[in-house]
């Protein structure tokens, strides 16, 4: 399984992905980001799904850019990619299906080129269609999403620093890396500023963020017994109380 979460606030993007490939006793790690940029050209991808799906979309794509393809805004670039998942799955859903592995791969695909008035992300399904994330909807998960969302929304809005979007995605991860065993460490973080065609990138070890991970389940355990029990009451009192006959 796979944990990829892209966030958009005013200052910028924040990407998150895990590496884990294969969970049980035989796993493996492999880098899910791809970046692409030159000049006013910035953008990341981000997948979930097959990975050979995954790996020959990619190359399709970067061969595409190779050839002279030019994209002036994201959302055509979007576009683009999404044509290379429908020729992959031309050539290769059928047989997929024969043995019995579904065509899944779903992208997330953020960045900024010189015609974007802002800094753009966007979702892209199987099928090649997409949507844009932007106000009301500051992120997206694809995999295993479900153990990690309430922090997210509970916490971020559009007017969220990077560096809150940050720490709360990697609270998101960390939440989902201790409920599920097929997504882990190392994990790498893409940073993307508005207006400034240039992105970072940085990976993560286990070892690097033991301490934070420490710190959220102690904080989180003394919160929980900081929430008064006089509300339990109303419930609890509807508990007979065991009398000495009861034991007899």
């Amino acid at each position: 399984m796979t944990y990829c979460l892209g966030i958009k606030v005013k200052e910028g993007l924040v990407a998150i992905a895990d590496t884990r490939i294969t969970a049980g006793s035989d796993t493996t790690e492999k880098k899910k980001i791809y970046i692409q940029q030159h000049g006013q050209h910035s953008l990341f991808i981000m997948t979930s799904g097959l990975r050979s799906v995954r790996d020959k979309a990619v190359l399709y794509f970067k061969e595409l850019i190779e050839e002279g393809a030019e994209h002036n805004k994201l959302y055509k670039a979007v576009n683009d990619f999404g044509a290379q998942v429908k020729r992959v799955a031309k050539e290769d859903k059928e047989q997929l299906e024969q043995a019995g592995l579904r065509f899944n791969l779903h992208t997330i695909i953020g960045g900024q080129l010189k015609d974007d008035e802002e800094h753009k992300l966007f979702l892209l399904y199987p099928e090649g269609n997409w949507v844009e994330l932007g106000q009301g909807a500051p992120f997206v998960v694809i995999g295993n999403s479900g153990h990690g969302k309430a922090i997210l929304n509970r916490t971020l809005t559009d007017e969220s620093s990077m560096q809150l979007a940050l720490k709360t995605g990697f609270l998101s991860f960390d939440s989902t890396r201790v409920s599920a065993n097929d997504v882990d460490f190392p994990i790498d973080v893409v940073l993307y500023r508005k207006d400034s065609f240039e992105m970072v990138e940085h990976r993560y070890t286990k070892k690097d963020l033991e301490s934070i991970s420490e710190q959220w389940d102690s904080e989180l355990k003394a919160a929980l017994n900081r929430i008064p029990d006089t509300w339990m009451e109303a419930a609890f009192n509807k508990i007979p109380v065991p009398t000495i006959e009861d034991h007899l």
